[in-house]
């Protein structure tokens, strides 16, 4: 059983340490010290005091319980940890925190009540508010959890203290009831439609208010926008105001588990997705189902990214895309790229993205953009747009994509879409682009790059390739910015979703 100090104490575990299943969770038995403030006997405030190290190898989430009593208006919670200096090359301490009230911690989040990370220092909880990423609710008697999530762990242990003040007196008003952002914003029938799907506000690790991001957003040329904090839903209803008839908003979440990140996608307002589990313990197939129930998409996000706990491990049989180019493009995402293009030469079809990862000046919003073909401005279609893969991805909105394929007999098919025609029938290959100066186009095919050619210095033409079904079993389109190195490829402009080529 892993070993936790409490109150300074070293030792091996006591009082109720649990600690179960493979995600590696522990409950500390009730701890610290209280005092009551006030005056004649009259409670105004309750404080206790937690304090404990964690040593290298603890669970990945440490449950705190503490008493709520009748009578309590406000729940506040500060937290403070030791950072010693630890040498180079090895990690030192991280600690994220949270709170669940008296339905208890089981997976799925009933008593889920915020998440913050290691984005703030306090946070409260009362009836009718709440620090962003926490939820407005009933302060309701029992017994309530503070979690502590150790990132990560140096080599001396990582020394904590946390603080719950409970605070008295008559219950405040109920929150309002939630008002969340339309599905139909003002669209332009079937067309290509502009959005950024992976984006954080203050409601998790972010620095901008959604208004903030939606004004950039607009600036950015975007119609659709996805809220995906990291582990709480808290921000579904902050987005009503800065929607509009020209930008909709959908809602969903980044389930971020310590074995990679997924988006929600569109999910249904108030949906909460877990994350506290790992690869080896076989959940994500669980939670990805809840995501589908609620409407939305499951999108693995930088599946190839450097940071501890980021790259995605729990595979791609339940992803409904993949966020392939996430924010900067780097050779993290070439990497996602080239993954991605062999398994489509593999026969196994998941649709690609892009999505900028913004948190905070200066940051831009919508570099990448997933540009989709939908048949409205609308949550429904958008959704049916991308699970199909009718999209390309574009650094911004001055980059615009025209791809198809026909053959000689009128048969025609866009992005996402199968051309059915006969093996060693001719296949003409189309792609027009726009603002895109100095760029190489470049179609690739299951065989890897198949044709290129250089655009005019005005960044707008028209390449055509000739190919069959039996050359290529499928054709997509990259656009590419002149190589800085010798031997590169040179960093993306824009790339597309394949067109599938014959019959199978």
């Amino acid at each position: 059983m892993t070993s936790i100090s409490r109150d300074g104490a070293a030792g091996p575990a006591r009082r109720g340490l649990l600690v179960a299943g493979a995600a590696a969770a522990a409950t500390v038995g009730s701890v610290g010290s209280a005092h009551a403030d006030g005056t004649d006997g009259a409670m105004e405030q309750r404080t206790r005091v937690i304090r404990g190290t964690l040593p290298p190898g603890s669970p990945d989430y440490v449950y705190l319980p503490f008493e709520v009593g009748r009578g309590v208006r406000e729940i506040h919670v500060s937290y403070a940890y030791e950072r010693p200096a630890v040498p180079a090359g090895t990690l030192g301490n991280a600690l994220d925190i949270g709170l669940f009230d008296e339905r208890g911690t089981a997976l799925g989040g009933e008593g889920f009540r915020g998440w913050s990370g290691g984005a703030r220092q306090e946070f409260f909880v009362r009836s009718d508010a709440a620090t962003p990423g926490y939820l407005p609710g009933p302060v309701r008697p029992g017994t309530w959890h503070v979690a502590l999530g150790p990132y990560t762990i140096a080599p001396q242990g990582l020394a904590y203290e946390v603080t719950v003040t409970l605070r008295y007196g008559a219950p405040g008003a109920p929150a309002p009831r939630p008002t969340y952002p339309p599905e139909r914003a003002r669209g332009r029938g079937r067309a290509w439609y502009r959005g950024d799907c992976h984006l954080h506000s203050w409601h998790s690790d972010g620095r901008r208010t959604p208004g903030e991001i939606a004004a950039l957003a607009r600036a950015a040329g975007l119609d659709f926008v996805n809220s995906s904090e990291h582990n709480t839903h808290a921000a579904h209803a902050h987005w009503a105001e800065a929607a509009g008839d020209d930008l909709l908003v959908l809602l969903g979440e980044e389930v971020t588990t310590r074995t990679g990140h997924a988006l929600a996608v569109g999910t249904d307002p108030g949906t909460f997705v877990d994350w506290r589990y790992r690869a080896r313990d076989g959940h994500f197939g669980r939670f990805a189902r809840q995501i589908r129930r609620a409407g939305g998409l499951v999108v693995p996000a930088h599946p190839y990214a450097g940071c501890l706990g980021c790259a995605w491990k729990h595979g791609f049989a339940d992803a409904d895309a993949v966020e392939v180019w996430n924010g900067a493009y780097g050779p993290d995402d070439e990497v996602a790229l080239q993954a991605w293009d062999a398994e489509l030469a593999r026969g196994r079809w998941v649709p690609a993205m892009g999505g900028s990862d913004a948190h905070r000046d200066p940051d831009p919003v919508g570099t990448p953009q997933t540009v989709v073909l939908a048949d409205d401005l609308t949550r429904a279609a958008v959704l049916d747009g991308l699970r199909a893969g009718r999209s390309y991805v574009a650094e911004s909105r001055s980059v615009t994509l025209d791809f198809g394929a026909s053959d000689g007999r009128g048969a025609r098919a866009g992005i996402g879409e199968r051309l059915r025609t006969e093996p060693g029938a001719p296949v003409t290959v189309r792609l027009a682009a726009s603002g895109a100066a100095g760029c190489t186009v470049r179609f690739v095919t299951d065989q890897g790059t198949a044709h290129s050619a250089l655009l005019p210095a005005s960044g707008a033409g028209v390449v055509e390739w000739r190919t069959s079904a039996r050359v290529a079993a499928y054709v997509r389109a990259e656009v590419r910015h002149p190589p800085t190195a010798q031997g590169s490829l040179g960093t993306l402009a824009a790339f597309t979703n394949p067109i599938f080529l014959g019959d199978r």
